[in-house]
This record gives C-alpha cells, structure tokens and sequence, in this order.
C-alpha cells in the first residue's frame, strides 16, 4: 500500500481514476475548484459527474493547496494526476508551475488522462507540458484508451495505454495504478496515444449524427474503418506508430464511443441530428466538457496546415463550426472520387 496520491480535477474521469487508486493508496486526494464538487465527494458521491456512484472512503476532496498541506503535513504524494480537460491546462499551470515543478523534480511520477487538441496552438497535451515542465520530461505520463468513467467506478475489466518516455518511469506507474479490473499497458508512442485519444472524440461525434439520421450498423462499421485510416494520415504526420492506432487508445477507444450511449460526444452529436438548438448552444448548456468540439477545430486546422487528406474530419468541422447540413455532408462524402485500390 503506497501513502497518497493526488488527482487534479474532478471531473468523470479524474473521478473514476481516484476509485482506481483508492485499491493502492491509503488516500487519494482529488484537487477540486467547486463548493459543490467538494461536498458532495465529502459525502462520498461526485453527483455533479458521476452520480448514483458510490465512491471509496479513503478519497478526500481539497479546495486549496493549504488545505492540502494541512492534511498531508510534510508527507509527499507518490503519484500526480492530471484529470483536467486540455482546454484547461494552461490557466490552471501558468498558476501551479511551481509547485508541480517541484513535486517532479522530485521524481514523482505525473500521468495526465487529458484528450484533446488546443486548437489555437494545435499542440497535443505532451507539448503543452513540455512548455511548462521542460527538465521533467522522464516523469511525465499520459493514459488513453477504452474507459468510461462510470465502468470503472464499476470496476469492469478496463484496458488502457500509457505512454512515456522512460521504462523506469512507465513499469512505476503500472504497478501503482494497477488492480485485479484496472491494467495499464506501456508503450513510448506518446504522439501516437495522444493523437488517438483526441481524434477518436470527433469520428464519436460523427457516430452519434449518423445514428440520430436514422443510420445503423453498416453505416457505423463504415465511419469507424475510413476513421481509422484518416487518423492514421495524422499520426504519419507525428511520427505515430500505425499498431498505436489499432490498439486501445485508437480503434478500441473509437469502437466504444461511436457505439456506446455513455459517450459524452456520441450524445453531442444525437443532440445535434435532432435539436433545432445550434451545437454551441447545446455545449453551452452542459457542464461536462465535450472535448470532441474544440478538437474538430484543431483536427481541421492540422489537416490544412500539413495537407492531411480527412474528409471524415473535415465533414464534421463544417457541421459544427459552418452550419453545414449533416445530411448534405454525407452527400458529399458519398461522392468523393475513389482515388486509389487498397
């Protein structure tokens, strides 16, 4: 049994991964920014994120870093979590650099479960913190793969992968986070893992208009095969392994977004295909982030900054950010000219 651990965020995920730890740690602390949050994890319960889900005694919410340092006195976690969205990242490190810096520099091992792509910068997680932690590099972490949060605060069997860049660093990590229904399987294609896990997002949104126009499984079967060889150009772009993107973090994650209905962007793209309100409008009623939103932006704007061919990608960028149909989308894909035998 390790001492403690500290989860940044609690959201869905950061949620679920804290019940995760709660198995190896005497305590899992969960960093929190709202009252509401706070209580309600205090009474054993994220009902903001996961409601109806019991959650393990031994996690404690904290609102501020001195409560933190009342708790733990001089005592040091043993593992980081980040469990923020991507599009939070940066407002939350610009303040907390230090004291994360200081944390690493101490070789504890960070993991980071954040999906996405910052679509002004369009930098992937791992460059976002290579700004802020640039001589920390060998304890940084990231996880990605097939794992709805609710499942695994159900412990259901969950494979997921994680990728670093030391195996020292990688094997430490697996064994902390590993359980009898939870297992973390390393690799080093961190560009790979995360190009993956944010790309898989969009074609889940695709999935959830196709089913909301009325389309079933041939056509599903057809999104998740031509997604998998329009993400495999970006990972060609990134120097990403193909068998990364048909393992866990690619083609198991996209088979259960686009299949699911606990996929938060399959959900959003239902909402879309039957809602008259404009997808904007339908993100700016919900609290739980759709991550695959702003990262059809940055997906779109790699794809014309590299030259990636991504129709797929492209087609769902004119549904959300130009008002385009989505049945005039499909139309248009359908006539694409075939353009070479595989």
């Amino acid at each position: 049994m390790y001492g403690y651990a500290l989860v940044i965020g609690a959201g869905a995920f950061g949620t679920s991964i804290a019940s995760v730890l709660s198995e190896n740690f005497e305590t899992v602390y969960l960093k929190v920014r709202s009252q509401d949050i706070y209580d309600s994890i205090k009474n054993g319960e994220n009902s903001v994120y996961l409601p109806g889900q019991k959650l393990p005694g031994n996690l404690r919410p904290v609102l501020s870093w001195e409560e933190l340092d009342e708790l733990v006195k001089d005592e040091q976690p043993e593992l980081l979590v980040n469990g923020l969205p991507t599009g939070a990242i940066h407002s939350f490190y610009s303040q907390n650099q230090q004291r994360i810096a200081n944390y690493l520099k101490q070789k504890i091992p960070f993991v980071s479960i954040s999906k996405g792509i910052d679509p002004d910068t369009l930098e992937l997680s791992d460059d976002l913190f290579r700004d802020y932690f640039p001589y920390e590099q060998d304890y940084i972490t990231y996880l990605s793969g097939p794992s709805f949060a609710k499942e695994i605060v159900d412990k259901q069997i969950t494979l997921v992968a994680l990728a670093g860049k030391t195996p020292e660093t990688l094997l430490d990590v697996c064994s902390k986070m590993g359980t009898d229904y939870f297992r973390c399987m390393p690799t080093y294609d961190v560009k790979g893992v995360l190009l993956g896990g944010a790309l898989k997002n969009i074609l889940a949104i695709a999935g959830g208009i196709l089913e909301g126009l009325g389309y079933n499984h041939n056509t599903r079967a057809a999104l998740i095969t031509r997604g998998i060889n329009e993400m495999l150009r970006f990972g060609k772009v990134f120097n990403g392994r193909p068998e990364t993107f048909y393992s866990f973090s690619g083609m198991g994650d996209l088979i259960l977004t686009t299949t699911s209905s606990l996929s938060r962007n399959k959900t959003f793209g239902l909402d879309i295909a039957k809602s008259t309100r404009t997808p904007e409008e339908i993100i700016n009623s919900q609290r739980s982030v759709v991550e695959g939103y702003k990262t059809t932006k940055a997906a779109y704007n790699l794809a014309k900054k590299y030259h990636i061919r991504a129709p797929l990608f492209n087609g769902v960028y004119k549904i959300l950010y130009q008002n385009v149909d989505p049945r005039d989308v499909l139309k248009q894909l359908m006539k694409l000219p075939i353009q070479s035998i595989e």
